[in-house]
C-alpha cells in the first residue's frame, strides 16, 4: 500500500547534513544551537548576511501593509521605489526594469526581449556559462551535462561560443582570449550570420561553470563585434552581480557596458525577486504581453530589495568585498604554495573558486570530501565545476577579517585530513 504521508522529492539532495533553525549574519544556526560559518550564502543570495535587522524590518513592516499586489494588475508602490533605486546603481542608459522571481525567468525575459527587439532568432552564449533551468534558459546553460541530460531537445536559436578559460586550455590569458575571439568570428561565417544575431549573452565571471572571470580584452572585443554588426549584449550578473565581485557589477572589472543586465541571488538577501535591466528605448521594442508573471515584483520582496541596496551602499558592502575578498586570496594563495592539489585559484571579490586536482585530473571527489571535512568544524561551502572539482567560497558580503581567516584555517585542516 501507498505511504501517503507527504515528502520531499528524493531528487532534491542536500549538499550538507545540516538543518539550518536559524540564521545570524554570516552563520546558520542548527537545532542543537552549533553555529556554522555560512560561506554559501544560499548560493551567494543572502548578500547582507542572514536576517539583516534593517532587511527584517522593511519586510515586516510591508507584510502588515501588503503582501501581494499583482504587478499587471493594480500598482504595487514598492516597484517604481526599487526601479529608482535600481536605476541609481545601473550604467547609463539602462533605466527601465522588468521584475520576476528567479534568475532563470528573467534569462527567458531576455531571450524574448532580444528576439523582439532585434527580429533575429540567434543568442551567442558561451561555454561554461549558467543561466537557469527552464527550458530556454537551460538550452544556453553549458557548466554540465547533468543539468541538460535527459530533457532534450533543447531549444533552437542557441549558439556556443568558447569562452577564454586560460588555465583550462593551458594556455597564456592572451593565447585564450585570441583564440576565443577568432572562434567567435568563425562563428559569424560558419553557423549564425551577423544579421540573424540578436546577442550574446555571457556571464562576466562564470559561476556554475567554475568561477572563471572574463578578461577587459575578450569583453571589449564583444562590445566590438556588437555594435558593428547590431547585436544586443546582455551580461548575466545573476551570482556576480550586487558587490560580489568587489564591484557593484562584476562588468565594471572590464570597462565595458552592456545592453541590458540579469538581476536576481544578492537583489534581496534571500527573499525571492529578479530583474532584467536596459534602456526603456530597448524595452518599449518587446511585444505586448511578453513581461509578466503572477508573483513577479512581489510586494514583500521588493522591500526587501529596497532596504538591501540601503544596506549594500549604507555600511560600505562593495568595499568590504573588495576587501575581504583580498584577504581572502592572499590566504589561499599562501596555502596553494603549500598543497599543489589546489591547481588554481581564481575570481574575483568575494566569489573565488578553487580547482583541485590530482596530477592533470580534476578532482571532484577530493573536493567533497573537503567539504566534509569543513562541515565536521563548523564550515559551510559548495562545489561546483563540471566535475564538482572547484570548491567555492561565497560567503556574505558582511563577512569580517577574523571570519575569513577561521574558514581558511578550517580549509587548511581539511586539506590535511583529506591527503
Amino acid at each position: 500500500m501507498t505511504d501517503h504521508k507527504g515528502k520531499l522529492s528524493p531528487l532534491l539532495k542536500q549538499a550538507t547534513g545540516i538543518t539550518a533553525a536559524k540564521g545570524e549574519g554570516a552563520y546558520i544556526i542548527d537545532p542543537e544551537g552549533r553555529r556554522y560559518l555560512d560561506f554559501t550564502s544560499g548560493i551567494g543570495v543572502t548578500s547582507t548576511g542572514h536576517c539583516h535587522p534593517k532587511v527584517v524590518e522593511a519586510a515586516q513592516k510591508q507584510v502588515a501593509t501588503m503582501i501581494h499586489a499583482q504587478a499587471t494588475t493594480v500598482m504595487n508602490p514598492r516597484l517604481p521605489e526599487l526601479a529608482e533605486k535600481l536605476g541609481a546603481v545601473t550604467p547609463d542608459p539602462l533605466n527601465a526594469f522588468f521584475f520576476s522571481n528567479a534568475g532563470t525567468e528573467v534569462a527567458e525575459g531576455a531571450i524574448r526581449l532580444v528576439r523582439q527587439a532585434t527580429g533575429r532568432p540567434n543568442v551567442i552564449v558561451f561555454h561554461g556559462g549558467f543561466h537557469g533551468r527552464t527550458m530556454g534558459s537551460l538550452s544556453m546553460t553549458t557548466s554540465s551535462v547533468g543539468l541538460r541530460a535527459g530533457v532534450s531537445p533543447m531549444m533552437g536559436g542557441v549558439v556556443v561560443a568558447p569562452f577564454p578559460h586560460a588555465f583550462h586550455y593551458g594556455w597564456s590569458l592572451d593565447e585564450a582570449t585570441d583564440f576565443c575571439l577568432r572562434e567567435l568570428d568563425r562563428i559569424f561565417v560558419t553557423y549564425s550570420a551577423p544579421k540573424e544575431t540578436a546577442a550574446m549573452l555571457i556571464e562576466p565571471v562564470q559561476g556554475e561553470g567554475g568561477y572563471v572571470p572574463a578578461n577587459a580584452r575578450f569583453m571589449k572585443g564583444l562590445r566590438e563585434r556588437c555594435d558593428k554588426h547590431g547585436i544586443m549584449l546582455v551580461f548575466d550578473e545573476v551570482q556576480a552581480g550586487f558587490g560580489r565581485s568587489g564591484k557593484f557589477w562584476a562588468h565594471e572589472h572590464f570597462g565595458v557596458t552592456p545592453d541590458a543586465i540579469m538581476i536576481a541571488k544578492g537583489l534581496a538577501s534571500g527573499f525571492p525577486i529578479s530583474a532584467l535591466a536596459a534602456s526603456e528605448e530597448t524595452m518599449a521594442k518587446g511585444w505586448p504581453g511578453s513581461q509578466g508573471g503572477t508573483y513577479g515584483g512581489n510586494a514583500v520582496a521588493a522591500a526587501a530589495a529596497i532596504a538591501t541596496i540601503d544596506v549594500i551602499q549604507e555600511e560600505g558592502l562593495v568595499q568590504n568585498a573588495d576587501a575581504m575578498g583580498k584577504r581572502l586570496w592572499d590566504n589561499l594563495h599562501s596555502l596553494k604554495k603549500d598543497y599543489p592539489e589546489m591547481a588554481d585559484v581564481r575570481g574575483k571579490g568575494l566569489m573565488v573558486g578553487v580547482e583541485m586536482r590530482r596530477g592533470d585530473c580534476p578532482d571532484g571527489e577530493r573536493a567533497g570530501k573537503i567539504l566534509k571535512e569543513c562541515e565536521k568544524r563548523g564550515l559551510l561551502m559548495l562545489r561546483c565545476g563540471p566535475y564538482q572539482e572547484i570548491v567555492r567560497w561565497l560567503p556574505p558580503l558582511i563577512v569580517n577579517q577574523q571570519q575569513i581567516d577561521e574558514a581558511t584555517g578550517i580549509f587548511e585542516e581539511a586539506l590535511k585530513a583529506t591527503a
